[in-house]
């Protein structure tokens, strides 16, 4: 069903309506006749017959007129009772209040469930429960009882009352911007975070969605619909829940299973939203991506009076992966031109005492700038707007001047202006004007920087929006019927995990690079082998016992001669039945010694929010103490698989560090889209991992593999 009937309800009835003030059911009431709230209101309570003028009602199926929504006051333990009654009347929604569902442990969710089952047999949706209510500032609809709300074209979803009450207060206090829609989440017992975003998407009074989150029920369909959506519409996220500490209080918070907040990362950025790490950026992302155009080149300059913040300035743009291009000869002599002579030109512009006298002259300068085809857009810093106090009154009615200048320049251009000032805590005239103009301005350079890099972040999403979503497979029937009858076999003999031969004979006819490995049943078997396949080999205990070989002292390397071989097998197996005396041993897998190169990994895994996700990092024993690694949720475009790699801190490693000659990405990146396609191919498989996977000049070796399937 739409959530129009309940997001832009024309009928609202308050069930635990109250006559006593500190109740929340006298609060709605109160609330929504102080804001003019156009649709009808109908008090609910048995035990009163007025509530602020209006007529109570014993039950909701007592109303003669329809209703759309119901904001339901009253403890947990009778909402089953209540949405009974509510179904008699055919009521569209309920918004629940009440905590002590989920969020509390079995009991809590045996009654979330009951709640839910009921409203599904009767077609009611379900905003929460555990919500501080929804808030429609278009149609004065107000279920939270917050007042003074600023209305504008921002809808915030949260699963916290304090996060909203901070984030509405903020633009109360610093922006002339406002919402559209608050809703509380709450615990998504019944509506998913994915079904707000599509009616946001859809609502022209929306311009941007903010968002925080705790945790998500079904973050696979939510990723699909974000795709959708920031193609239109920017989103900006804050996930809490990273330290285990936090992961605690979120699950005790919403009754939502909080992520792995690495995996969590990589998957809403994969579908473009905008993630935000410190909660003080959260609303000047917002406010700048819902007013400004997005940069499309990455590159921006900036605009300063002061050598330091310029530095200051490119430092943090810099570090969030922004570029900071030199301005063309062309742009510099401009410049020039209207700047003293110590004026620095190539990027960032530091004006060097040029708009002491005429604070304009920053208009001048960003309209040269702007017409640069190198620049994607300008961050302004230092004491814009407050020249009128820093050097003469005078000097105020040029800056207004400059301010309407530099805020046609924004449409003139499509590029965007994000500016800093030292004043901004001054509101004055210079800066409210450039406000009027929807330039945002922020009294931080940290946040005006980084507000800047959203806006270069989303227009790289909107420049690869067609990036892969669905799987795509490259093979015949026959290597897929051939990879069926391994999985198979395995299940056949009762075992959930592929030996490291088998597992890498499925990546082998798929086309992945595996060296020519062969089981040995005896170290006869193995000299021989050996003397075949390569000068130099490695040993490695088979057993579907032992997955993890080293613990069990069952991997020998660089072996030359016959003698070595021979003794290497022998200790394999002595060491593999004194690690587990029940072991089945297979035999012992003769390899090639791989060439040098960097080790890294790739493993593939099921999330419980996201379904299958993918990891790379640097590899080898190295994961476990550096856990240098990222994440994407599957599957991955050309695009993505490039990302993964090069956001990584080892990255330059693989671009050849030290005088080293770069390593191949392009396999690399080929072999983390194989992993996509094979889990696609194979659903009953769990889990993939492939360390280390050696990089080298040209291709890599994949140097173990293991593979986990689903119980069956």
């Amino acid at each position: 069903m739409s959530l129009d009937r309940i997001l832009k309800a024309g009928s609202v009835a308050i069930i635990g309506a109250s006559n006593n003030a500190t109740k929340r059911g006298y609060q709605a009431i109160r609330t929504l006749l102080d804001e003019k709230y156009r649709g009808k209101i109908y008090p609910v309570n048995p035990k009163e017959k007025i509530i602020l003028g209006l007529k109570c009602y014993a039950n909701v199926s007592d109303i003669d007129d329809p209703v759309d929504v119901v904001l339901v006051a009253t403890p947990a333990r009778t909402l089953p009772a209540v949405l009974e009654d509510c179904g008699k009347k055919g009521i569209h929604g309920a918004v629940v209040l009440a905590g002590g569902f989920g969020e509390t442990g079995s009991e809590g969710r045996s009654l979330e469930d009951e709640m839910v089952a009921v409203a599904r047999k009767h077609n009611i949706r379900v905003v929460g429960p555990n919500t501080s209510g929804m808030l429609n500032l278009n149609d004065n609809l107000n279920l939270v009882g917050l007042r003074d709300a600023p209305k504008g074209d921002l809808a915030l979803l949260t699963q916290s009352g304090n996060m909203a009450l901070t984030l509405i207060t903020e633009a109360k206090m610093n922006s002339q911007k406002g919402f559209s829609y608050y809703v509380g989440v709450g615990n998504e017992a019944d509506i998913k975070f994915h079904e707000y975003l599509e009616f946001f998407e859809n609502d022209p009074a929306t311009k941007a969605i903010l968002m925080y989150v705790e945790g998500m029920r079904n973050g696979r369909d939510f990723l699909g619909q974000a795709r959708e959506t920031t193609l239109k519409k920017p989103i900006i996220l804050l996930k809490s829940g990273r330290s285990a500490t936090g992961k605690r209080s979120a699950g005790s918070h919403t009754g939502a299973l909080a992520g792995i907040s690495e995996v969590a990362k990589g998957a809403y950025q994969s579908a473009g939203i905008i993630v935000i790490e410190n909660s003080d950026e959260l609303f000047p992302a917002a406010e700048t991506l819902s007013n400004q155009p997005p940069i499309k080149n990455n590159k921006v300059a900036i605009l300063a009076d002061g050598g330091g913040q310029a530095t200051i300035a490119s430092d943090i743009l810099t570090d969030l992966g922004v570029a900071i291009p030199e301005l063309s000869k062309k742009t510099q002599t401009q410049l020039r031109k209207i700047l003293p002579a110590a004026a620095s030109v190539p990027n960032p512009v530091d004006v060097a005492g040029g708009t002491d006298a005429d604070p304009s002259v920053f208009a001048d300068c960003a309209e040269i700038i702007l017409q640069d085809s190198n620049v994607g857009g300008l961050l302004i810093v230092g004491l814009f707007g407050g020249y009128g106090i820093r050097f003469a009154e005078s000097l105020a009615l040029l800056e207004e001047n400059a301010a309407h200048r530099m805020g046609k320049l924004v449409k003139k251009n499509h590029k965007p202006i994000v500016l800093h000032s030292l004043y901004t805590p001054e509101k004055t005239q210079p800066l409210q004007l450039l406000r009027h103009y929807d330039i945002p301005v922020y009294a931080s350079i940290e946040i005006a920087a980084k507000c800047a890099s959203v806006l270069a972040e989303y227009g790289k999403h909107l420049h690869s929006r067609h990036a892969k979503q669905s799987f795509t497979l490259h093979w015949g029937a026959k290597a897929k019927a051939e990879g069926e009858e391994i999985i198979q076999q395995v299940h056949r003999e009762g075992r959930n995990a592929l030996l490291e031969h088998e597992a890498k004979r499925l990546f082998a006819i798929h086309g992945a690079p595996i060296s020519d490995d062969r089981l040995a049943k005896t170290a006869d078997e193995a000299v021989a082998i050996a003397a075949k396949i390569s000068n130099t080999v490695a040993l490695k205990i088979v057993s579907p016992d032992i997955l993890h070989k080293s613990d069990a002292g069952g991997v020998k390397i660089k072996l030359n001669s016959e003698e070595e071989i021979r003794n290497a097998f022998d200790e394999i197996i002595e060491n593999a039945k004194n690690f587990n005396a029940r072991a089945d041993i297979k035999g012992v897998l003769v390899t090639p010694m791989a060439p040098e190169g960097v080790e890294v990994i790739v493993g593939t895994k099921y999330d419980d929010q996201f379904g299958p996700v993918i990891m790379y990092g640097l590899g080898g024993i190295m994961v476990e103490i550096l856990k240098d690694v990222s994440f994407r949720v599957l599957p991955i475009s050309s695009g993505e698989a490039k990302k993964l790699i090069e956001e990584t801190k080892s990255y330059p490693i693989l671009d050849g560090a030290r005088g080293r000659p770069p390593l191949d990405k392009e396999a690399l990146r080929k072999l983390l889209l194989l992993c996509s396609d094979i889990m696609e191919a194979y659903p009953k498989i769990e889990e993939m991992d492939l360390n280390p996977v050696i990089v080298h000049e040209k291709g890599l070796s994949i140097v173990d593999a293991r593979i986990i399937l689903k119980s069956n």
